[in-house]
């Protein structure tokens, strides 16, 4: 059966779509079309060029301090990184290869930040069209392409169904990254002490010194803030007695997680609309509970989440069928 898909965003979450894919090709589905947002941009875009294996064989090989080190620290105030490291890392996968050439249509969806609007690329270096799509507000600074200020495609279109519209696919299916309980956000932990957190700190940044970023950023208590409110380091607050117990069943939530709860709320609601108007013939939901959205060193579980997921939609929606 020749599928469209719609891949959604939802940071580390969007390893699901690595599952997801290779249980359709290990079922015998040809994947006729994609579009995606942010990490569906990621995928999706890599799958449509062929080289979607590489990526994952790499992926999976990502430790936190490996992702540690492809940091990229920004000094503007649209964004903490670049991501240029990133995107090396798949420009040295994908070549030059640009959207119009790829294997199968591909679609990928940003923001237009100035405008206010979803942008569709379908044209230029697919490197160019991942960049602009992945562009986490206030985390990966905004791409400018073509004149135009774009960021994340989640934003607006979290998950891309009318980009496939026009594919020529006996079913589509969609793949959203929001699934789950939203009384439980990912990410939630009880309160730790002060040192407590200073030690959890310290050990997870063992073996980052080779890495003149991110030990620029250790060296200050605004940076070691920094970085623990993204939930890169286990970083204490500054104001903090250290020797002071926390109470223990005490929720707590993140910088990082609160923005990004903010946005998984907003963008779970966009998804509802935009299935309402482009209904899915399929739809796969991955719990927003799987990982955290940076937690990007955790390919090999949450791909396989994913793949379990898509196996388990099949079989019901075949036997509805």
């Amino acid at each position: 059966m020749r599928v469209a898909l719609a891949l959604g965003s939802g940071g580390a979450r969007g390893y699901a779509h690595i599952g997801a894919i290779a249980e359709l090709r290990a079922r015998g589905h040809e994947i006729a079309g994609i579009a995606g947002s942010s990490m569906g941009a990621l995928v999706g875009g890599l799958e449509a060029a062929g080289h979607l294996d590489d990526f994952t064989a790499w992926a999976q090989s990502l430790t936190q301090p490996a992702v540690l080190r492809l940091l990229d620290p920004s000094l503007g105030a649209a964004g903490i990184l670049r991501a240029e490291k990133i995107l090396n890392a798949v420009k040295e996968i994908v070549s030059d290869v640009t959207v119009q050439e790829l294997p199968i249509p591909f679609t990928s969806v940003s923001t237009d930040l100035i405008a206010g609007r979803s942008v569709w690329i379908q044209r230029g270096p697919l490197t160019d069209a991942i960049r602009a799509s992945i562009a986490i507000p206030g985390v990966i600074e905004p791409y400018l392409h073509d004149g135009r200020l774009l960021a994340d495609g989640g934003i607006l279109d979290p998950i891309p169904m009318a980009p496939i519209a026009a594919v020529s696919a006996d079913a589509t299916i969609a793949i959203s990254l929001a699934g789950g309980d939203p009384d439980r956000p990912t990410g939630y932990r009880e309160a730790r002490s002060g040192s407590d957190r200073v030690n959890r700190m310290m050990r997870s940044t063992m073996g980052l010194l080779d890495s003149k970023a991110v030990r620029s950023l250790l060296e200050t208590q605004a940076g070691r803030n920094m970085l623990g409110r993204f939930n890169l380091i286990e970083a204490p607050d500054a104001d903090i007695d250290p020797d002071a117990a926390a109470p223990a069943a005490t929720p707590r939530l993140g910088g990082f997680e609160v923005m990004n709860r903010t946005i998984d709320i907003a963008q779970s609601a966009l998804a509802r609309h935009a299935l309402a108007a482009n209904p899915a013939d399929l739809v796969i939901e991955v719990p927003r509970t799987v990982c955290r959205s940076l937690d990007f060193h955790r390919a090999a579980e949450v791909i396989e989440t994913g793949r379990a997921l898509t196996g388990t939609a099949l079989d019901r929606w075949e036997e509805g069928s």
